[in-house]
C-alpha cells in the first residue's frame, strides 16, 4: 500500500502558503507530529492505516489544517503540518486524534474501543527540511521493517536533547 501524501490544499479555500500582499499575515510553521496508540499495541492494520489516513486528510481540509503528509506503522502516525496564524499545535493534534478515534470507534474498525495515547511528539521543521521529512513519513513502513517505534522514540530524544519523564 503507498504512503499517503496530500496536496496541502485545504477544501474551499486559498491557499494559504501563498502569501497575500493585501492582509500581510503570512505564518509558515512546519511541524512533524506523531501520535501513537494506546499503550502502543499494533492496531493499524496496512488497509486500517490507509484507510484512516484518507480520513484524517479529509477531516484536515474541512477544519483548514495544512496537511502536507501523513503516513505510519502499526502502532502510530507520522504528519507534517503547517500552523496557521491562528492554530496551535496542542488544539490540532487535539483535533485530528479525537476525531479520527470518534472514527474508528464509530465504524468498529478495531476490536473493542480505541484510543491514542495522551502524549505526542511534535519539532518544528525548517524549510530546508520538508522534502527529508515528507521523504521520512513516506517510508515507515520500510523503516519499520529495521527499527521499532521505542528505538525511534530514542533516537529522537537523544537527537533533540530531550528525557523521559516517567509517571
Amino acid at each position: 500500500m503507498p504512503s499517503v501524501l496530500t496536496d496541502g490544499e485545504p477544501a474551499k479555500k486559498p491557499n494559504r502558503l501563498q502569501p497575500n500582499l493585501t492582509t500581510m499575515s503570512f505564518v509558515k510553521i512546519w511541524v512533524h507530529l506523531v501520535f501513537a496508540t494506546k499503550n502502543r499495541e499494533p492496531v493499524l492494520e496496512k488497509q486500517l492505516r490507509y484507510d484512516l489516513y484518507q480520513h484524517i486528510i479529509e477531516n484536515c481540509k474541512e477544519k483548514d489544517i495544512f496537511l502536507q503528509a501523513i503516513n505510519g506503522y502499526t502502532d502510530h502516525v507520522h504528519s507534517l503540518i503547517s500552523l496557521g496564524k491562528d492554530q496551535n499545535i496542542s488544539k490540532l493534534t487535539q483535533l485530528i486524534k479525537g476525531e479520527s478515534s470518534f472514527w474508528i470507534d464509530q465504524n468498529n474498525l478495531t476490536e473493542g474501543k480505541f484510543s491514542w495515547q495522551d502524549d505526542y511528539f511534535a519539532v518544528s521543521i525548517s524549510e530546508s527540511q520538508v522534502p527529508t521529512v515528507i521523504n521520512y513519513i513516506k517510508n515507515q513502513e520500510k523503516h519499520h521493517s529495521k527499527k521499532s517505534f521505542d528505538d525511534e522514540v530514542n533516537e529522537f530524544m537523544t537527537r533533540y536533547g530531550w528525557n523521559r519523564i516517567e509517571d
